[in-house]
Parts: structure tokens; sequence; C-alpha cells
């Protein structure tokens, strides 16, 4: 039996997009976008994602479902996918993290974990 070597790169940005924002009604709304990169010698297609999203006051919200922004990418070896998503907190400072659920072309599933990123209002944070 060989066994699966899978490399996912996960790289995110953010930004606070303030123009959407009502913090006197605790609404501060986030914009992400992640590269997901394929560094392993294996084809891999994302499934799912699950997100795990924590304001400042420990208020968690949980995401899972199929793919991301409507699509579920097929990765051939050094090959990237990019997309842009958001996130609403009730707090100027929040916290993201989660995995993409993975299918390498042999069949065999895996996880690539989305390391935590920080979702802050500019100068909220030193």
């Amino acid at each position: 039996m060989t066994e699966t070597i899978c490399k996912i790169l996960i790289d995110v940005e953010t930004a606070y997009l303030e123009e959407q924002s009502e913090p006197k009604d605790h609404r501060y709304v986030f914009a992400y976008t992640i590269t997901i990169r394929n560094e392993g010698p294996q084809p891999a297609q994302l499934l799912t994602r699950h997100w795990i999203i924590t304001d400042a006051n420990g208020k968690v919200q949980e995401v899972r479902g199929d793919g991301v922004v409507g699509e579920q990418p097929h990765l051939a070896p050094g090959q990237g996918f990019r997309y842009s998503s958001g996130a609403v907190l009730e707090t100027p400072v929040g916290a993201m993290h989660g995995s993409y659920q993975m299918v390498a072309d042999d069949g065999v599933q895996f996880d690539a974990p989305i390391p935590a990123f920080r979702l802050a209002i500019p100068g909220v944070l030193h």
C-alpha cells in the first residue's frame, strides 16, 4: 500500500470593511482572501469547509458547507486557487480557523488545516 503525501498550503489576507460595518449596532464586517496551494506530488480536490469564528466576547460561530464560494476546486501539483469571502462579528476583534476536507486523486481523504488568523479593525491592536 502506498502512502498518499498531500501538502496543502493556505495563505490568508484580511480587511475590515468600514463601509459595511455599523459599530453602534455591534456589526463589524471583515473580508478575507484565501490562497490554497497544492505543494504535494498528487492532485487533490477541496470537498467541504469547516470554520470556527470567535469574537472578542467568546461567542463562537461554526460554519460547515460544501466547497468554497460555490466551487470545489481540483488542484494539480503546484496549482493554486484564490477566493474571497467575509465574516460579520459583534466585536471589533475576532479570530477564525478551521479546515478544508480534501480528497486526493487516489481516493484518500484528508484535512488541510487553516491556521488561526485575526480579524481586527486597524489600530485596535498594536
